[in-house]
């Protein structure tokens, strides 16, 4: 299988055979093409697609069935895993919450179906990465309060979290602490006399840290989807800097735009 450049040349798909036609089948399903519920075509019309053994595509259809995306067995129809896919839109879980209110992103995250959770991993001082330094103008080496926390839905990992804030705003208060703040730290901010005016998401593709691999229990060498958002609160004073980390071949995100009205 070959891929053909802008220039005409063609530049060779180095992945194994199973491996190529693992992506295909999950570019379908992910696109839609191969919606939950459906079955996978037969293993006869795969071969015949993809000039390829049943073993070939047995081994690409086990890579599916790690990854979560099919179910079946051996000698049995394979079909799309029911709800794996899902769409998470940010801008719905950053602002603050009313008083008696859940955290928003659990709130989001439920609205789908099944049961969100937050556990926190950690609570201290540290040095952030040079990222998220320059964002929250940290000089080299100087440190932040982390608080770093893992999200699940129905016990499954679906995204590790890293939240860094300035001492001078977060020391002393309840972010300090090892535990759970009601409603998040966007309503403590906003408590604090800092509310989040403006945030900026830069998103991107990576191959997963064995640290990211092994929370999320990713299976192979998936990319995952890294977001890095800075909240802005009054005057443009950066007040947090975090990293969001979650499986690319499950989620996407969602971001609404209104366009800008031309000058007169």
């Amino acid at each position: 299988m070959t891929v053909r450049r802008a220039s005409g040349t063609e530049s060779a798909d180095h992945r194994s055979l199973h491996e190529r036609i693992a992506a295909d089948l999950r570019d379908e399903i992910m696109s839609g093409d191969l919606a939950p519920g459906a079955k996978v075509p037969s293993t006869a019309r795969l071969k015949e697609r993809f000039d390829a053994s049943s073993a070939t595509i047995q081994k690409a259809l086990q890579l599916l069935k790690d990854e979560g995306l099919v179910v079946g067995r051996a000698g049995a129809a394979v079909t799309v895993r029911e709800h794996r896919q899902r769409t998470m839109r940010p801008a719905a879980y950053t602002a603050p919450v009313r008083a008696g209110e859940r955290f928003r992103w659990l709130a989001e995250a439920e609205k789908h179906g099944g049961t969100a959770r937050s556990r926190l991993l950690d609570v201290a001082e540290a040095v952030p990465p040079a990222d998220v330094r320059a964002l929250l103008g940290l000089a080299d080496g100087e440190t932040a309060l982390l608080r770093r926390q893992i999200l699940t839905i129905d016990g499954e990992p679906v995204e590790v979290v890293a939240s860094y804030y300035p001492l001078d705003i977060a020391g002393g208060t309840a972010m300090a602490e090892r535990r759970a703040i009601r409603g998040g730290t966007p309503t403590l901010l906003a408590e604090l006399g800092f509310p989040p005016r403006v945030s900026v998401d830069r998103v991107s593709a990576r191959i997963p840290t064995q640290e990211q691999a092994a929370a999320l229990e990713l299976p192979g060498n998936l990319p995952v989807l890294r977001t890095l958002r800075v909240v802005h609160t009054d005057g443009d004073r950066p007040v947090e800097a975090t990293v969001m980390v979650k499986a690319g071949h499950l989620y996407e995100l969602q971001y609404e735009f209104t366009p800008d009205t031309p000058p007169n």
